[in-house]
């Protein structure tokens, strides 16, 4: 069976093996396709794996020997799965292979923006404390966790391990959630979108982009948060729309934002968040942990020997 990789540089730049997924057929691995390319490179594949290439009608229309589209990640825009069905493409992913890294990063940015470490590393470096009259010194404000109200929107795996995690520290814990109060977890409270707004200290993102979240995070739910608040976003950069985040950094209303993930990635240079420094932005590497990249190589080669047994695993569109 041929096997083409479209864009396997995300998954490993050098780092891992690909022996296992040879293994399965006749194997060809790209670092990077453009969309112009795709269906040369893919022209005659049974199986193709994207990560960020799309994948839409127009493309599988070309492909007739196309029976199976493999999304390196979760998320699965990147193939428009009607047109797989009208196709009887099978299209899978790789569920919950970054909940233990993504809900490390979210923690992450919530604690570079509470304790500042990187900044007074960085002014350690430069002398400042060496040459300070007393035995500290700090210049931003430090924060305690404890007692604080973490907001949670969406409750998946990722939600949930971000909520567990929140406990340990002495956090209150509400979420805005399709699940029902009696199916959530002691010490996690269900409430509305505007309740959340309105108790969080710091708001986590954690749902999924759809026409009903996109920009859920906007000028005119800000206004409905606590003055000060702190927003994270590992989820979608489309959760959020940038202008009026960055606005509310600038006046001070939103105290800080931290994020994995940009409505464009990668983003240009003037993008207004980039530029506030209160905004933490890293570069889409919450997922991109050594052991969760190997989840997700792992997982990759299980889902095609399932589809090539007959017993397809993982699929998206049925």
């Amino acid at each position: 069976m041929k096997i083409t990789v479209l864009d396997g540089y995300g998954l490993t730049p050098g780092d891992m093996s690909w022996d296992e997924l040879k293994a399965l057929g006749d194997v060809e691995i790209f670092d990077r396709t453009p969309r112009e390319q795709v269906v040369e490179r893919a022209k005659d594949s049974e199986i193709i794996l994207t990560n960020k290439v799309k994948i839409d009608d127009e493309i599988m229309s070309q492909l007739p020997q196309l029976m199976y589209v493999g999304v390196l990640a979760t998320g699965y825009n990147v193939v428009d799965v009607k047109a797989a069905n009208k196709r009887g493409i099978i299209v899978t992913n790789i569920p919950t292979y970054s909940t233990d890294s993504v809900a490390q990063m979210t923690f992450a940015h919530i604690l570079t923006i509470s304790n500042r470490v990187e900044h007074y590393a960085i002014e350690n470096r430069k002398g400042r404390w060496s040459n300070n009259p007393d035995f500290c010194y700090w210049d931003t404000p430090l924060v305690d966790l404890t007692g604080k109200t973490l907001g949670i929107v969406g409750l998946g795996h990722i939600g949930l391990r971000v909520a567990a995690i929140a406990k340990q520290f002495g956090m209150d814990v509400f979420a805005y959630t399709s699940k029902t109060a009696a199916e959530l977890p002691l010490g996690i409270q269900k409430t509305t979108l505007e309740g959340l707004y309105a108790v969080s200290d710091i708001l986590t993102l954690h749902c999924p982009l759809t026409d009903e979240t996109r920009e859920l995070i906007n000028a005119r739910s800000i206004a409905k948060m606590k003055k000060g608040i702190v927003i994270i976003n590992t989820g979608r950069g489309q959760l959020i729309n940038e202008h009026d985040v960055a606005e509310a950094l600038k006046s001070g209303y939103i105290c800080g934002y931290g994020a994995d993930v940009m409505s464009e990635e990668p983003p240009k240079e003037d993008n207004e968040l980039l530029l506030q420094p209160n905004a933490f932005i890293t570069p889409h590497i919450a997922w991109a942990s050594m052991d969760s990249r190997i989840r997700l190589m792992n997982q990759t080669v299980n889902n095609i020997k399932a589809f090539m047994n007959g017993r397809p695993i993982n699929v998206v569109n049925r």
